[in-house]
């Protein structure tokens, strides 16, 4: 069976629990998963994988920078095998937002990173302003005050569909199946 690697920056710790919803999908396909943070993947560990994930978090509009660095400080191996990325971020709470060509923040990203994975999500997060610094905790308070969200600061808000979650899970195995026999 083939081997998948999902790959995870994750500020809050949100974009960590969709990918771990992935691992269970893809594992109960009969694949056998890995899961690490970006900052530690090694290429060894890129070119064992038949397929690769990579999940991202916004903060402030942004993903962290280390995630663009390591896409195109491996974008050959990358691309030499079946990709996925997917951005979790809260302004795809929005039905308008909600897909990779109506999302801005992952559109912005990959002119920043100047290649397209054959797989693109976008999933909503989760806001969860106990858990937040003082600082992140007003300044998120105020976005979601412009943006008409929450900003209760004792509330935890998830707004992940966890049924795109899984469908897109689904679909990677499904697109995996077909692919040829790499090893």
């Amino acid at each position: 069976m083939p081997d998948v690697l999902i790959l995870h920056s994750s500020i809050d710790g949100h974009t960590l629990t969709i990918c771990r919803r992935l691992h269970s999908i893809i594992e109960a396909a009969g694949c056998g998963v890995s899961l690490l943070e970006i900052g530690v993947c090694g290429e060894d560990a890129l070119r064992a994988a038949d397929l690769v994930v990579i999940g991202a978090s916004i903060r402030y509009g942004r993903h962290r920078p280390g995630v663009a660095e390591f896409m195109r400080r491996h974008q050959a191996l990358l691309m030499g095998r079946p990709n996925a990325f997917f951005s979790v971020n809260v302004v795809a709470r929005k039905p308008a937002k909600n897909q990779p060509d109506t999302n801005p923040y992952l559109r912005s990203f990959l002119r920043q990173i100047g290649w397209r994975p054959q797989w693109l999500a976008v999933f909503a997060g989760r806001i969860d302003y106990p858990r937040c610094s003082y600082i992140d905790r007003q300044m998120i308070r105020l976005i979601m005050w412009m943006t008409k969200g929450p900003t209760d600061p004792h509330g935890v808000f998830e707004f992940t569909d966890w049924r795109q979650v899984e469908a897109f899970g689904q679909n990677l195995v499904k697109a995996l199946a077909a692919q040829p026999e790499q090893k």
